[in-house]
């Protein structure tokens, strides 16, 4: 069965998640959606300590094959989208960004464009070993929610040589829900994503 971990930000893009989600688990029965948490559980493990959460959405990431980050306009700025991220390279799921600002909520309103997350992570090599970082602000520094090294032979690209940063989105795809048909090529866009990762 394929698993697909829904990495979004709450509060503004739910019900765009929601569209997103469904439109891809309708399509077959072989098919999972993780990531959906009720809200309520979200906040109560976030109250009571950010290791706690940390291990929420660890569980969360058991058993899927690939992550979608479905990006609004500030999907980009959120803690716990960036962790989903870093835990999902550390398992190797397969990942990919679809943004979801041209689909309407309950508001009918759209929002606009934000950042590409994947673009605000990355990976470098300093004193012999691999590490996360991430963009804050204008400049880059070392992920500060996952400190250990990474195995290069976990990672799904050439593995870095140097300082210099590697963003993640130089090797994951991206696409745009509402102009790339994404009702009909969601299924596509994960399954390509899964099998680049040898998932």
């Amino acid at each position: 069965m394929r698993r697909t971990f829904f990495s979004f930000h709450y509060k503004p893009d739910v019900t765009r998640a929601w569209v997103v989600r469904n439109s891809w688990v309708l399509k077959s029965s072989e098919k999972r959606a993780e990531g959906f948490f009720d809200s309520s559980v979200f906040e109560a493990s976030r109250r009571e300590s950010p290791e706690a959460l940390k291990r929420f959405l660890r569980d969360g990431l058991m058993n899927t094959s690939v992550t979608c980050v479905l990006a609004g306009t500030d999907t980009w700025r959120r803690r716990w989208v960036r962790y989903e991220i870093a835990r999902s390279l550390i398992r190797g799921n397969g990942l990919l960004t679809v943004y979801v600002h041209g689909i309407r909520n309950f508001a009918v309103e759209p929002s606009s464009q934000g950042i590409n997350p994947l673009a605000r992570m990355g990976v470098y090599k300093a004193n012999g070993a691999i590490h996360l970082c991430e963009k804050f602000g204008d400049s880059w520094r070392r992920y500060r929610d996952y400190r250990l090294a990474i195995d290069a032979r976990d990672l799904p690209f050439p593995a870095p040589t140097s300082t210099t940063i590697i963003k993640l989105s130089d090797h994951y795809s991206a696409y745009n829900y509402a102009r790339q048909s994404g009702h009909q090529n969601i299924g596509s866009w994960i399954e390509m994503a899964a099998r680049a990762a040898g998932r």
